[in-house]
């Protein structure tokens, strides 16, 4: 392609430049060459696309077909990589849709010809389910009433889906109800929008709490080239309140209690117990009898049965009485209504001998015990036979008390006793009581007509108030002669009882000798009383049962009656009949007393079962037998056979009666040995006293609850335990916690289930916080008690463990770890590639996700910022991973970086979801890949043989090495040292010239420094080859020439001194100022000795200075030159003077070396004659020219003065040390230009020629002043007229540049 060379003036620069930016347009146009054109606008990227793989590639043409090179920019490249040639796009760091759904590149497109084309490409990240649903403002509590409605909202949870589309749909479920029964899984539903619903009706008394997990779930999507549901889980915990809906409830039913009759009124009876079936209500109960009747009351706050009137057993309709109790509670209950129960109470009122037996007259059939008699009157014939009972008594003893308590003895007292006798002499409560004769012929009418005696009733039980007595009178019936007569006085009759109406007992005749009417028997059966149950046959005297109903043995066992024959006169003739009723088996057993035992359990049950047969005893029908009747608890117990004696077989264990108040029933069965065989059944009933001997029992080996970090005060969860003990007193648990690390952290209530049955419900502390982030284990191990609080036996206790597992809340912020941050490094040069060092955060919380992002970049090279050098050498991943990402990592360029990032926490619920910012340093390490550099020298080195001793510093050398360490450190080491003489001949040299490297804050320095003694003969420059290396592998190597330009002898000036050695010795410093200040040259000193030359001179030195003059820039002042240098300053003239300056001469001539002395010995032996000769001649010849070139220069100095402008000047002015630009310097052959000022000004002396070789006198200065009276035949040059005016009239003329390009130790 062709190309344009533009030329612009510089007045013009600044307007040019317009024009040209449109150059390169107007030669493609020109051309006929086009730009690529770029098509795309929008590319979908997956925000699951892994590092490295292909997102999309970049399509663009150009019409010439040139071809095409791609490129990215902007800020969002950061995320892609795109290879120039092709234009695929491959992702260099992650995407997150979440984070960024939308960038913007620009892409680059270049032809090489064009302007490059810059087009924005937009690139949408495409969603994919990489996140879970997140539950929002945890933790989920909530408390719900007993009573909810079915069908009420009781909690809506919410968690949240960054996702879109499907994946961003979360639905919900209940995975698990705790307790876990079949019940509470259909308890509760959760409806799409996270609303929690009651399905069922709560109770209290079943569960006081609940615990759901809930299940948040994405309606999932692609992930990985695969579907993926995500999902996430929660606790709701829900604590129920109680309301109070139920009625109270009494406990240990049934009640049952004795209280002997006749004791104090205020004696307790029992205390009945009752409790709100409403636990979490526990409303006050208030007591009452309902029957107000009753002679008992109850306390109304505890319960406690008492007697509230004197007792009487035989008063009361029964001695068992029946109360009805009331229990009410304080409150309303929901409904409105008074909650209360009822309760039926069975007070026993046992019996006390404290009645006497009382005498009624009265038929024992129907008497009704009212009136007590104490006066009986009946009669009796005179003469009557034994056993013979008075007519007309009709006497009843009976005494109310019960059983044994009823029984009393029957006796006769009185001057008569002895005449009658009582029966029955012994009545258990009630009998009827007849007197019969006991000895007939007391009872005589003759004797007396009356009888009378008193009949005792008394009870042997109670000795204070034992006896009653009742007076008999009887009255003594008179017989008649030749009465009817029997054939016995009297007859012994049986009859069994019960025995039929009609029933002939016996046939029993008289006999009377009187004939007629008074032979004529009736038969007539007294007293009339007993004719109620037997009856005569008037005519034939046949004894029949009347009325075999009243036949009762037990009631009367003995019946006498008299047998009357009564003849037509009224004669009557009389026998006793004797009849005994003969037993029958009719008669159960009776039980005495009831049976009701109280007991505490572990002990064992003794008793004694009494009973009675009222058939005859001694015989089989009154002969008893004891035996229990086959039941649920016969076999616990025996009993003996004949006393009756009942014994329980171990000791008693209230756990193993079924029966809630602990009782047992124990059917005992009394029969007799009669035919038919009688028995009666008896309830002994055993009220087994309920012992605390139970140890509480946990239901389950082990609890492990779940709850969430800084929750203060909620419900953890619920430990159950029994006790199996059946009372409410022996059976109630309280729960505490053991004392351990995090114990005082919870709170434990006890709440009664049941009978027996007890929760323990644990809750967070409220005024204590758990952070699970500072926790070292994440749980709490807990030793939950359950102890027995029973008064008369506490300490029994039972421990359970639990574990309450913390669950994190996301409320901390990340941390990046501090080591992470250290020790990274990355060699330069892109030797490592790819993941370097990864950057590990950290987060307390369990439900983190955490990304690293990139705050700034900053570049530092040795301390000081080196810009945005290194702003693309590394990228930091979101999962912390940092990246090498360039080639051109460059120690030389930058040796730190500093990445600031943070790291944020995608799931923090609460709190600052950002770390603290820090700052990754990643030191560059130096690969040796450098090699040192010489630094250019800028001055000339120069060098006097004569005085450079060994260890001088001759020359220096500079290098630096950009690597560091020993990659940077630099040794110099020489090479060759190679002498070029004037001629160009170049000699070698060894061992001549040593190196010392020392180093300083801008590199390395050789100094180059005399090894060995210097030729000072030689004229000419050393070339010394200086190598610099550095000290790592691969070592790097760089050589440079350095020219050590040689002064020679022939610059030796002599300097006169009229002073002595010492005198100038001690005026040295002055000497070298004045000297230095006249030439600005550097003064050395070669030697100070006396002066010893013997030629007469105006002025007599006495000491010589041999001195030299040298530049800086490796030029050296010759006598001449020196001279016109001091006389130009007449100050530093006059100093010089004073210091005792006499003659500026020339050097003396270096001697020449041993073998060339003896070379000129050898010459100088063969040619002594022929030099003596010529140097006679010789020494003439000089002494004429001197003089001679002193007056031509006194001449040219007077022409110079007048010279014209127009005359050229010749190859020199004559007594001057001034040349042209057309000659050179016979000194150093160079052009003096004032850039490489010798420091001296060039002024024209008319005092003396200084050309001269031969010695000058200093004389001082004229002010003659010359002017030119002639024209000069050749033409002058302005500026050397202008030097000489200058120099006449001491002037500084104006510099001028020479270039002399022959430069070389001659010149020196």
């Amino acid at each position: 392609m062709p190309q344009f060379l533009f030329c612009v003036p510089q007045a013009l620069g600044r307007m040019a430049w317009h024009p040209l930016l449109l150059l390169p347009f107007l030669l493609a146009a020109a051309s006929g060459n086009t730009a690529p054109i770029f098509n795309m606008t929008l590319v979908y990227v997956p925000e699951d696309l892994p590092i490295g793989a292909i997102a999309f590639s970049l399509s663009a043409y150009d019409l010439d077909g040139d071809p095409i090179t791609y490129d990215i920019t902007g800020e969002d490249s950061f995320y892609f990589k795109v290879d120039a040639q092709t234009g695929v796009v491959t992702l260099k760091n992650l995407l997150d849709r979440e984070s960024k759904a939308k960038l913007d590149i620009f892409v680059i497109l270049s032809d090489g010809i064009n302007t490059a084309v810059t087009s924005r490409l937009t690139i949408i990240v495409d969603d994919r389910n990489d996140n879970a649903p997140i539950f929002q403002y945890l933790p989920y509590e909530t408390s719900v009433l007993e009573n909810t409605t079915v069908g009420s909202i009781i909690y809506t949870v919410f968690a949240n889906d960054s996702d879109t589309g499907s994946a961003a749909r979360v639905s919900y479920s209940i995975q698990e109800v705790i307790p876990d029964t079949t019940k509470n899984q259909w308890l509760f539903y959760i409806l799409s929008n996270g609303s929690v619903v009651l399905n069922n009706s709560l109770d209290y008394t079943m569960n006081t709490f609940f615990q759901l997990k809930i299940l948040a779930q994405d309606g999932g999507g692609m992930l990985g080239n695969q579907t993926v549901i995500q999902n996430s889980s929660t606790y709701l915990s829900i604590a129920v309140i109680d309301v109070p809906n139920l009625d109270p409830r009494f406990l240990n039913e049934p009640y049952s209690g004795s209280v002997p009759e006749g004791c104090p009124v205020g004696t307790t009876v029992l205390t009945v117990t009752a409790m709100d079936r409403d636990i979490g209500v526990n409303d006050k109960i208030s007591y009452s009898i309902t029957n107000a009747s009753a002679p008992f009351a109850i306390n109304d706050t505890t319960g406690t049965i008492t007697v509230r009137q004197l007792l009487d057993r035989e008063q009361l309709p029964s001695e068992e009485v029946l109360l009805e109790v009331m229990a009410r509670e304080s409150n309303l209950d929901i409904y409105g209504n008074v909650a209360q129960a009822s309760t039926l109470v069975t007070v026993l009122v046992t019996d006390v001998n404290d009645n006497k037996p009382q005498f009624y007259q009265c038929s024992f059939s129907n008497c009704d015990f009212n009136d007590t008699q104490s006066n009986f009157t009946g009669s009796i014939v005179e003469h009557s036979s034994s056993k013979v009972p008075v007519s007309n008594l009709n006497i009843v003893a009976h005494d109310p008390d019960k059983g044994i308590n009823g029984t009393f003895e029957l006796y006769l007292q009185g001057a008569s006793a002895s005449a009658f006798t009582v029966s029955p002499t012994r009545i258990v409560g009630t009998g009827e009581v007849q007197i019969l004769v006991q000895n007939p012929s007391a009872v005589d009418y003759e004797l007396t007509h009356v009888m009378v005696v008193q009949l005792i009733a008394n009870d042997t039980g109670n000795p204070t108030d034992c006896c009653s007595t009742a007076t008999v009178t009887i009255d003594i019936i008179d017989t008649n002669d030749h009465i009817p007569e029997f054939p016995q006085s009297s007859y012994n009759l049986r009859v069994p009882e019960n025995s039929p109406d009609g029933t002939v007992i016996a046939n029993i005749t008289a006999y009377d000798p009187d004939s007629g009417a008074g032979g004529q028997i009736t038969y007539y059966l007294l007293p009339e009383s007993i004719q109620d149950i037997f009856m005569v046959n008037a005519t034939s005297g046949v004894v029949m049962v009347r009325n075999g109903s009243l036949l009762d043995r037990e009631l009367r066992s003995v019946y006498y009656a008299n047998l009357q024959a009564k003849d037509g006169d009224n004669m009557t003739g009389t026998t006793l009949l004797e009849i005994t009723v003969l037993d029958e088996n009719d008669e159960k057993p009776v039980i005495i007393g009831s049976y009701f035992i109280s007991v505490e359990e572990g002990q064992n049950v003794s008793t004694q079962i009494r009973a009675i047969d009222n058939d005859e005893e001694g015989t089989p029908n009154s002969e008893l037998g004891y035996r229990i009747v086959p039941g649920l608890y016969s076999n616990n117990f025996t009993i003996n056979q004949i006393t009756g004696e009942m014994h329980s077989i171990e000791p008693l264990d209230r756990e193993a009666v079924d029966d809630d108040e602990g009782q047992l029933v124990v059917t005992v069965e009394v029969y007799d040995h009669g035919v038919p065989q009688q028995s009666t059944m008896v309830n002994v009933t055993i009220t087994v006293a309920d012992v605390n001997d139970n140890t509480p029992v946990f239901l389950q080996q082990s609890y492990e609850f779940f709850v969430f970090e800084s929750s203060d005060g909620s419900f953890v969860g619920e430990v159950m335990a029994t006790d199996a003990d059946r009372t409410e007193i022996n059976s109630r648990i309280s729960f505490q916690l053991e004392r351990s690390t995090g114990s005082s952290n919870f709170l434990i209530s006890s709440f009664r289930l049941g009978p027996g049955n007890y929760s323990g419900r644990l809750f967070l502390d409220p005024d204590v916080s758990v952070d699970y982030d500072t926790m070292q284990d994440k749980f709490f191990s807990l030793v939950v008690l359950a102890e027995n609080t029973a008064a008369d036996n506490a300490g029994n206790v039972a421990n359970v463990s639990v574990r309450v597992n913390i669950l994190d809340v996301n409320d901390e912020p990340p941390t990046i770890l501090p080591s992470s941050l250290e020790g990274v490094s990355v060699s330069e040069n892109g030797t490592q590639q790819g993941v370097i060092h990864t950057v590990v955060a950290s987060d307390p919380d369990t439900n983190h996700s955490l990304v690293f992002e990139e705050l700034s970049v900053a570049c530092y090279k040795g301390g000081s910022s080196a810009g945005e050098v290194c702003w693309d050498w590394f990228v930091l991943l979101p999962n912390g991973s940092v990246l090498a990402n360039s080639l051109d990592i460059d120690y030389e360029l930058c040796d730190v970086v500093l990445l600031t990032m943070r790291v944020e926490d995608l799931y923090t619920q609460k709190g600052n979801q950002y770390s603290q910012n820090e700052t990754l340093q990643i030191q560059i390490t130096d690969i040796n890949d450098n090699a040192p550099i010489f630094l250019p020298v800028t001055g000339t080195f120069v060098m006097v043989p004569e005085i450079s001793p060994v260890d001088l510093q001759v020359a220096t050398v500079k290098a630096t090495d950009a690597d560091s360490g020993l990659g940077g450190t630099i040794f110099f080491s020489i090479i060759s040292v190679v002498f070029v003489q004037e001629d160009g001949a170049k000699r070698p040299f060894e061992n001549l010239f040593k190196v010392v490297t020392s180093a300083d804050q801008d590199g390395y320095t050789g100094s180059i420094q005399v090894a060995s003694n210097l030729d000072s003969s030689l004229k000419g420059k050393y070339q010394v080859t200086v190598e610099a290396r550095d000290s790592a592998a691969p070592q790097h190597a760089t050589q440079t020439t350095l020219n050590i330009f040689t002064v020679d002898q022939s610059y030796r000036i002599h300097l006169q001194f009229v002073t002595t050695v010492d005198e100038v010795q001690s005026n040295l410093e002055s000497i070298r100022v004045a000297l230095t200040s006249a030439t600005k040259a550097g003064v050395y000193v070669a030697a100070i000795r006396s002066y010893e030359d013997s030629r007469a001179t105006q002025v007599q030195p006495k000491s010589v200075m041999e001195v030299y003059f040298v530049y800086s820039n490796g030029t050296a002042l010759d006598v001449n030159q020196l001279s016109l240098l001091i006389h130009s300053d007449p100050l530093v003239l006059a100093n010089l003077i004073n210091l005792g300056l006499a003659v500026i001469g020339p050097g003396e001539v270096t001697e020449p070396s041993k073998e060339k002395q003896m070379i000129g010995v050898i010459a100088g032996l063969a040619a002594f004659l022929v030099l003596f000769i010529l140097i006679a001649i010789l020494a003439l010849v000089l002494t004429i020219r001197s003089y001679k070139r002193k007056l031509s220069a006194m001449k040219a100095l007077k022409a110079a003065t007048t010279l014209s402008p127009a005359v050229v000047q010749g190859a020199g002015i004559p007594g001057t040390n001034k040349y042209n630009a057309e000659r050179a310097n016979p000194m150093l052959n160079l052009s003096l230009d004032p850039s490489h000022d010798l420091g001296f000004h060039e002024e024209t002396s008319s005092v003396a020629s200084i050309n001269s070789l031969d010695e000058n006198k200093v004389d001082s200065p004229k002010e003659d002043n010359f002017k030119a009276q002639r024209g000069s035949p050749h033409p002058t040059d302005s500026t050397e007229d202008e030097a000489l005016a200058a120099a006449l009239n001491m002037k500084d003329p104006p510099k001028m540049a020479y270039i002399n390009t022959a430069f070389n130790t001659t010149d020196l």
